[in-house]
């Protein structure tokens, strides 16, 4: 294997310039993992200092199975996985991060979550703002410290009103800008507790048509 510092090179051998045209592209998507590797590598050493994984901005399509490993001694308490490419969390991540209480997945390609995150038990927030959810995740009505859900921006339609009333541990639920239907959006508003942030809803132009 390569030491890291040889990943900073950008020439390319003689063989890579004449030989197979996508090697020189192969070679760089090569050196961008590396660099990837060391920076994970690198917040993960920092995480065993203060407890807080920061793994924002790391072109991640999931957790790498290394990350488990060098967090192993550590009582992790926040998360950061924003600005990735992530489409799902591993039931596994709650058993290794089971103390966590802080968990950023915005910005990333999830449509849902698993059902074991359901038993972090310390989890107090969670953002999964920037995804592309159609439903609002069980999660927010089952973690049992959870006060506050970040939700904004996805593609929510369905929500259970009822549930989310009855909810104890919820304080603030954001989910505004989302396409929530018009009963939903009226049924919302209603709500007292927890705070829910809701964007005014703007009216289809067959409702405009009925004002005619």
């Amino acid at each position: 294997m390569r030491p890291p510092s040889e990943y900073n090179d950008t020439r390319m051998p003689a063989e890579a310039e004449e030989g197979d045209p996508r090697a020189p592209a192969m070679m760089i998507c090569a050196r961008l993992a590396g660099r990837a590797i060391i920076r994970v590598v690198g917040r993960c050493e920092d995480a065993q200092e203060n407890s807080q994984l920061d793994l924002s901005e790391c072109q991640l399509m999931q957790v790498p199975d290394a990350v488990y490993h060098l967090m192993r001694h550590t009582e992790l308490k926040s998360c950061d996985l924003s600005g990735n490419v992530i489409t799902k969390i591993p039931p596994k991540f709650t058993v290794k991060f089971s103390l966590i209480t802080d968990l950023n997945l915005s910005n990333n390609q999830m449509a849902k979550l698993p059902d074991e995150l359901c038993t972090l038990a310390c989890l107090e927030r969670l953002d999964i703002s920037h995804n592309s959810f159609v439903a609002l995740p069980h999660i927010a009505f089952q973690c049992p410290s959870l006060h506050t859900l970040l939700a904004h921006h996805n593609q929510i339609i369905e929500v259970d009103v009822d549930r989310l009333a009855r909810s104890r541990a919820l304080e603030y639920v954001d989910l505004s800008d989302n396409p929530i239907p018009p009963r939903t959006h009226a049924e919302l508003k209603q709500i007292t507790h927890p705070r829910i942030s809701i964007s005014e809803r703007q009216k289809e132009d067959w409702e405009e048509d009925l004002l005619i």
